[in-house]
């Protein structure tokens, strides 16, 4: 399942073989809209995701993927809303070697 909003999301394989990393960024349109407006927009894609999550049965592969990243735009969005994040950087989330991602969370992509 894919939700289009405002992120832009990668899953890297680490150097070291051990593991993988989510990079996560803001689309180009995003950046350029007003703050009050990017904070409007995130609470949007935060609350689809969450409807989005919650509709899935917990055995459909997409759910656990879809799950990460509504936890991680959780914790962006004050900050989004507060606009005291470098919107054009990438935010690295370590996913550790350990972690089932089957394919999840490519398929997210």
């Amino acid at each position: 399942m894919e939700i289009a909003g405002p992120l832009t999301i990668g899953v890297v394989d680490k150097l070291d073989g051990v593991g993988r990393e989510l990079h996560v960024g803001f689309t180009e349109a995003f950046r350029r809209l007003p703050l009050r407006e990017q904070g409007a927009v995130f609470d949007a894609y935060v609350a689809e995701l969450a409807a989005a999550v919650w509709d899935l049965p917990e055995d459909v592969p997409d759910r656990a993927g879809m799950l990460l990243i509504h936890q991680i735009a959780e914790q962006l969005q004050p900050h989004v809303a507060a606009g005291d994040l470098a919107l054009g950087d990438t935010i690295v989330v370590e996913l550790g070697g350990g972690l089932p991602l089957g394919g999840s969370l490519t398929d997210l992509l």
